[in-house]
C-alpha cells in the first residue's frame, strides 16, 4: 500500500507544473499588440483575442499583430482595449426645417437623429418634399416643429 501512495505522490508532483498558471506580465513589461480593423479603426491591447469585435474583424492586409516595445506598453496601458467607434462624417448642408432623405431606404431622418446627414446615399430637403417624393419618417415619427 505504501508503494501506491508514493507513486501517486510522485505523479502529482510531476504533473503540478503542467497545471500551473503563468503569472500575468507586469504592467511595464506587457507587450502591446495593435491592429487595424476592417472599418478603419485601430485596436490596441495585450492580445489579439477579441480584437476588432464589432468592427467587421481585423484587416489582415493592414499588418495586424505588430508588437510594440515594452516601454511603449506602459504609455498605452491607459488606452481602452476596444476602440471607440469613429463618428461618420456629416454631409454638408442641412439646417432648420431640413431632413436627411436616404435614397436607398426611402427613409428621412430629422435633425438630431442618429443618421441625420450620415448615410452614404441621400440629400437634404424639406420634410414636405421628402413626403411628396415617397419617403417615410424614421421609426414612423414625423419631425417635431
Amino acid at each position: 500500500m505504501k508503494l501506491g501512495t508514493i507513486a501517486l505522490s510522485l505523479a502529482a508532483l510531476l504533473a503540478a507544473p503542467a497545471f500551473a498558471q503563468t503569472p500575468a506580465p507586469a504592467a511595464g513589461n506587457a507587450a502591446t499588440v495593435t491592429a487595424t480593423c476592417k472599418d478603419g479603426t485601430t485596436y490596441t491591447g495585450t492580445t489579439m483575442k477579441g480584437a476588432c469585435r464589432g468592427h467587421h474583424g481585423v484587416d489582415k492586409k493592414a499588418g495586424a499583430g505588430t508588437a510594440a516595445a515594452p516601454a511603449a506598453a506602459a504609455t498605452t496601458a491607459a488606452t481602452p482595449a476596444t476602440p471607440a467607434k469613429p463618428a461618420m462624417p456629416m454631409a454638408a448642408g442641412g439646417g432648420d426645417g431640413k431632413v436627411w432623405a436616404n435614397d436607398s431606404t426611402k427613409v428621412y431622418h430629422c435633425s438630431g437623429d442618429r443618421y441625420y446627414g450620415k448615410t452614404k446615399h441621400g440629400e437634404y430637403m424639406s420634410e414636405a418634399d421628402a413626403k411628396a417624393k415617397g419617403f417615410h419618417p424614421s421609426h414612423g415619427k414625423a419631425c417635431a416643429g
